[in-house]
């Protein structure tokens, strides 16, 4: 299964839902201004960059030519730019912050790409990695969907992302030679059962990572089996997301 740009969107806009309150807190260091620039790597449909457009000057790096020309019209305030975030179109010192989300986890070298942000920070201004996911801490009750997380799992490993970036962040922070470095998880919090909207986008996003890999019919049984423990208010389902901040010395 395939997502549409415009799909992806509308997931982009649900994680960026998640890190709202973080990023909000942690950009209070920054004291944003018009006069001050900043770039996010990874850009994608602009979901996050067009928070901070208003407030500052936001560049934004894809790869996905799809995505960016929906970019255009979702983040219009953005300045974007087709770009690989291994080897970043700028001059070093060009920006007083660089972030990222949801993005280390799918290149394929993170380091390298931790470099180049450091690169292009001017001294003294901040990195953010504002949430990656760690799927090997993944908590699914009742027991019976566990399968689910670890299908997903070794699904991304076959498409080329590391399920394990979360818990990495910090060792990578460290290891690129920043400061001031702070690195924790984003909480979870339960009230009633999601939207149905909620429920029917991340069974797309599992059935987009898995492909034809499980068949049709277990896959029909463990949503069944999702949406009546939901109901039940059993259900619990958790992936610790991770977000790290380090200061370019």
């Amino acid at each position: 299964m395939t997502l549409s740009p415009a799909e992806w969107h509308e997931r982009f806009l649900q994680q960026a839902g998640w890190s709202r309150p973080l990023r909000r807190f942690l950009f209070k260091r920054l004291d944003l201004t018009p006069a001050k620039r900043l770039l996010e790597v990874g850009v994608g449909t602009g979901a996050v960059a067009a928070e901070t457009a208003p407030q500052a000057q936001t560049w934004g790096i894809d790869i996905h030519l799809p995505s960016l020309a929906l970019a255009k019209q979702k983040a219009p305030g953005v300045r974007l730019a087709a770009a690989n975030g291994l080897k970043l179109p700028f001059i070093n010192a060009s920006f007083e912050a660089v972030f990222c989300h949801y993005f280390l986890l799918w290149v394929s070298d993170a380091a390298q790409a931790l470099a180049e942000m450091v690169r292009v920070t001017r001294p003294g201004g901040w990195i953010f990695a504002l949430a990656e996911p760690d799927y090997g801490g993944r908590i699914d009750h009742p027991e019976a969907l566990t399968d689910l997380g670890q299908w997903q799992r070794f699904a991304l490993q076959r498409q080329g992302a590391d399920p394990l970036i979360g818990r990495r962040l910090s060792g990578l922070f460290h290891g690129a030679g920043l400061t001031d470095i702070e690195t924790g998880l984003m909480g979870g919090q339960w009230k009633d059962a999601p939207d149905p909207a909620i429920l029917d986008m991340e069974w797309q996003m599992l059935e987009a990572d898995l492909g034809s890999e499980v068949p049709a019919a277990r896959m029909q049984a463990l949503r069944r089996l999702d949406q009546v423990s939901w109901q039940k208010g059993e259900r619990v389902l958790f992936i610790p997301t991770f977000y790290a901040v380090g200061r370019v010395p």
